[in-house]
């Protein structure tokens, strides 16, 4: 593996997102909906550096089975789904690969009636996009390239990392 991004920028960033999100949200009544599992070393941090009151919630999306590196169907789970009627919602995401996954999450969840409906994600990865959407607020812009640490996984290994890597051919 090849590290990409150390665990003193990763902090760095999610507090100066997090400055930015308490900023444009400090009048409103605000829930993060962190997507599981990947996202929640993320949401943990930047619950932290949002200098608000925020209600928290988690959804389910996954597109990555076991060892593949490549995405397969989509699926989503809202049983655990707070009521968010009303309010502001954010939606906290690890990483911005496509965009299918943000882009089903964002339909699925104005289907509950919120204020609105925002979106932040700890990585962007570039030249895989396929849909319209943009994550409203994101950390690091980063290479195409299979990434772990930091809540990111391959296998269900390596999310304990602090730091971001690439996975390279030989550690697949």
């Amino acid at each position: 593996m090849k590290r990409l991004i150390d665990e003193s920028d990763i902090r760095r960033e999610v507090t100066n997102v997090g400055k930015k999100i308490a900023h444009d949200y400090r009048d409103s009544q605000l829930t993060i909906l962190g997507v599981l599992t990947g996202s929640i070393v993320f949401v943990a941090d930047l619950i932290r550096a949002i200098d608000l009151p925020v209600r928290l919630g988690v959804i389910q999306a996954s597109s990555y089975r076991g060892r593949t590196t490549q995405p397969a169907a989509l699926t989503i789970d809202t049983h655990m789904l707070p009521d968010i009627r009303g309010r502001d919602v954010l939606i906290a995401d690890d990483i911005f690969d496509t965009g299918r996954t943000l882009d089903a999450l964002v339909k699925d969840i104005r289907q509950q009636e919120p204020n609105s409906v925002g979106s932040v994600v700890l990585l962007r990865k570039q030249g895989r996009q396929t849909v319209e959407i943009e994550p409203d607020y994101h950390c690091f812009d980063i290479p195409d390239a299979f990434i772990v640490g930091y809540g990111l996984d391959y296998n269900d290994d390596y999310r304990h990392l602090p730091y971001i890597a690439v996975m390279e051919e030989q550690d697949l």
